[in-house]
């Protein structure tokens, strides 16, 4: 199999039955206007990018179950444009980390995850994203937007300013007949345009109309965003029962 689960650094996970995680982003993109998505969020080992996330609330991260392997501490950096200027104030460490219940590291399907962050956050700069209604589709062609920090080609380096590209929504039955049997119609999406995500923008959000429709989980570990094979999103709108139930539980607590 030449696919991969886009945009992890593959040194932070053990080599996969189905192909190697791997960290993609954006390519044939622009610099995003500063804080033009304040949702979106830095997701660090080390202090070190490793992929992108988005808020949901005003404690609640969604991103991609594979961008933590179990054991990392990861932080996450709020607010941010240019990560070089990130200060110590903008990071923010993770207070509970889950991932979906029926998430395999070693399979592509229900690569989603929440973080709780150790504080609820109160910034100008900093803002949650809506999410579509439980069984809501997206159709194809419908224009939309990824953004993240992610490499701006396979063999590049990663990008200090947030980036962002247009895409388009494909159809089912061509995602399907491109990618066999990784790509699942109940719970992927995946798009085709100029610009696209690559290592780097797992975890990030796919936007359409303002609202956060899917999440970046992977792609083409040869070359980014690949008319063959196109980059795949977990699509949210099967998991709202389960993302509301989390967010509820912790709020009667």
């Amino acid at each position: 199999m030449t696919i991969v689960s886009l945009l992890l650094l593959a040194s932070l996970l053990p080599q996969l039955t189905f192909s190697a995680h791997v960290k993609v982003g954006i390519v044939n993109g622009i610099e995003a206007k500063p804080h033009s998505r304040p949702y979106m969020v830095s997701i660090q080992l080390d202090k070190t990018h490793i992929c992108g996330g988005f808020f949901i609330s005003d404690e609640f991260i969604l991103t991609a179950a594979h961008c933590w392997n179990g054991s990392q501490t990861l932080t996450v950096v709020v607010g941010a444009h240019d990560l070089r200027l990130s200060k110590n104030s903008d990071r923010i460490g993770v207070k509970s980390y889950i991932q979906h219940p029926s998430y395999n590291r070693h399979f592509p399907w229900n690569d989603i995850m929440l973080l709780r962050l150790q504080e609820k956050v109160y910034l100008n700069n900093v803002k949650w994203i809506s999410l579509p209604e439980k069984g809501e589709d997206v159709e194809a062609n419908t224009h939309c937007s990824v953004a993240g920090w992610g490499r701006v080609d396979i063999n590049g380096q990663m990008t200090n300013r947030l980036m962002e590209a247009n895409v388009y929504i494909t159809n089912n039955t061509e995602c399907h007949q491109k990618w066999g049997n990784m790509f699942s119609p109940k719970q992927m999406m995946c798009t085709h345009g100029h610009g696209g995500s690559c290592i780097g923008d797992s975890g990030g959000p796919l936007v359409c109309e303002n609202t956060a429709v899917g999440v970046t989980a992977f792609g083409y570990k040869s070359r980014c965003n690949d008319p063959e094979k196109p980059n795949v999103y977990i699509k949210i709108s099967p998991y709202i029962q389960w993302i509301n139930d989390i967010i509820s539980n912790v709020r009667e607590m």
